[in-house]
């Protein structure tokens, strides 16, 4: 029975092991180990801490870029639109400037062609007149080329004009 009543020296002597055991783990080991996790737990508080604001710093630079990307879609709509304004505006003056200088053309064109007309209408004429004259003058010729019919011919003259 003696294995199960411990005499009383062994208790004391168990008793001053373990409460000198309990005083040096404290002193030497539990201060340093507490320190350690006391430490490590700052750190991970720190480093979540850390993690959160570079989240939220992330999700306002989501946010900002979303807002840039919006904005530059916004601006190339409206540069795009100025740009097709632009272009129809250039187009439309482009026309309009093609059809007076066709228009402008086409008009001289008429008045060289109707001076062209013209001159030849004179020259036409003067020809004619000229050939008029010629065959006219043959034909006289040949009519009175004897004394006695121009005779006639200014008697018959003298006979219609008459004189007041």
């Amino acid at each position: 029975m003696e294995l199960v009543t411990p005499e009383i020296g062994l208790v004391f002597w168990t008793t001053l092991s373990f409460l000198i055991l309990l005083f040096l783990l404290k002193k030497f080991a539990w201060g340093p180990i507490m320190g350690s996790i006391t430490e490590r737990e700052q750190f991970i508080e720190d480093a979540l801490l850390k993690a959160e604001a570079a989240k939220e710093e992330m999700a306002r630079l989501t946010n900002e870029n979303d807002q840039l990307l919006k904005q530059a879609r916004a601006e190339r709509d409206l540069i795009l639109r100025e740009a097709r304004h632009v272009k129809d505006q250039i187009i439309g003056e482009a026309k309009d400037s093609a059809q007076k200088e066709g228009a402008k053309m086409l008009e001289k064109a008429r008045i060289e062609i109707d001076n062209q007309k013209a001159i030849a209408m004179t020259e036409v004429k003067d020809l004619v007149a000229s050939l008029s004259i010629e065959i006219a003058e043959k034909i006289l010729q040949k009519q009175f080329a004897k004394a006695d019919r121009q005779d006639e011919l200014v008697a018959d003259l003298l006979k219609q004009v008459k004189l007041n």
